[in-house]
């Protein structure tokens, strides 16, 4: 006789905490990631669902293939969205492109740079992480010594790194690295249309980025582009990639990056396509090179703003600063943790510490998107100023 396992008392009960209907409160993001989305992404996000292979998803997945193209500046075919964060859009970029034994220079020293080593590492390669300050960027003469005597295969480099406020000289690191026979990986997901990026005019190989900060969608897709050479070489790896989930020629088919009919892979999470595509479209209305001084010109403010409240910004050289993500040093007599705190309570507008290095350091105010504007700026920096008064440190002198 079969049992009856409808007759079983559940032990767990339905938690109480689910019972209200949800509800968010409003709060001005300017912190690191993510920004605030406009009620367009949010509104998309909303709209009903469709099958992950339905015509008209397709067609919807062709918008943001296209969007990321006109973003990344590039005329890459094997160009899509993976489905996960940034943090999975570089775990497919180098998961797919290094191979046992291969020799992989990081030239990143923040937190991205130690994640990219991590991965590295745990894919079988050889590799070496540059030592370079957190307030600094890469100088291209250190970079020349260590790819004489290591001669990398694949160089990975983040462009705008949001846990130090760094904005790498990438024209001149891309520029010399061209010139090598080495794969180049860029992580741009801070940077992306907050400066200036051109994929195919500056030799980038691999390219990604998120969804959450300057695009101002949800997060939980990460655009990333592969270069024809890149797209050759995943053809004749000798073992296979060690993901299924984030194998790039699986995911692209998908994608219809290819001749090849498209094929399931994997259901996509069509909700945020669709927010996705979204952004794409509000930045393409904008313009990259609006945009691009937009962020330009609010960031300069931010910096001067800060500076007139006698701060001191953490990267000294203004061209090596991040227009999206601004690192500000903790006053040494000021309660670095209660700022934000404050400033989060009094005024509902977010800011974050700092991270890895940076951690206990500074403060991390971001510029992103539709969040970067003059009036966010002037409303951020008279939060700081009204909660710094309160929260300095008594000296026990």
């Amino acid at each position: 006789m079969a049992n009856n396992y409808y007759d079983i008392e559940c032990d767990v009960k339905p938690p109480p905490s689910l019972k209200p209907p949800l509800s968010v409160p409003n709060k001005l993001l300017m912190g690191p990631g993510p920004s605030n989305c406009p009620p367009k992404v949010l509104n998309a996000a909303s709209m009903q669902m469709l099958g992950h292979l339905d015509e008209d998803f397709l067609q919807i997945m062709d918008d943001v293939k296209a969007g990321i193209q006109y973003a990344f500046q590039t005329t890459n075919r094997m160009t899509f969205a993976v489905s996960g964060t940034g943090h999975c859009a570089m775990e497919t970029a180098i998961c797919n492109i290094l191979e046992p034994g291969d020799k992989f220079l990081i030239t990143s020293s923040g937190i991205w740079g130690n994640r990219a080593l991590e991965i590295g590492s745990r894919v079988g390669a050889n590799c070496y992480q540059m030592d370079i300050p957190s307030d600094e960027v890469v100088q291209l003469n250190d970079l020349k010594k260590v790819v004489t005597t290591f001669k990398p295969n694949v160089v990975f480099i983040c462009h705008g790194d949001s846990s130090t406020g760094t904005l790498q000289p990438l024209p001149d690191i891309t520029r010399f690295l061209k010139g090598l026979d080495c794969i180049i990986i860029v992580d741009s997901v801070a940077s992306l249309g907050a400066a200036p990026l051109f994929m195919d005019k500056w030799g980038i190989d691999i390219l990604y980025s998120g969804s959450q900060k300057i695009l101002n969608a949800p997060p939980g897709l990460s655009p990333i582009s592969f270069s024809p050479s890149v797209v050759k070489k995943l053809k004749s790896r000798k073992v296979p990639v060690s993901s299924f989930y984030m194998d790039a020629l699986l995911i692209g088919n998908y994608w219809g990056c290819g001749d090849e009919p498209r094929k399931y892979h994997h259901t996509a999470p069509i909700n945020l396509v669709y927010a996705l595509r979204e952004a794409l479209a509000i930045l393409a209305d904008e313009t990259l090179e609006k945009c691009w001084e937009r962020h330009k010109s609010c960031a300069e403010k931010l910096w001067k703003n800060l500076e007139d409240l006698g701060l001191v910004l953490y990267i000294p050289k203004k061209v090596h600063r991040l227009p999206s993500v601004t690192t500000v040093n903790i006053p040494a007599k000021c309660n670095g943790i209660e700022v934000p705190k404050c400033i989060r309570k009094r005024f509902a507008i977010d800011i974050a510490g700092g991270l890895g290095q940076t951690a206990g350091k500074v403060w991390r105010i971001g510029l992103m998107g539709c969040n970067c504007s003059e009036k966010n700026v002037s409303k951020v920096v008279d939060a700081l100023q009204e909660c710094l008064k309160g929260n300095l440190v008594k000296s026990s002198l």
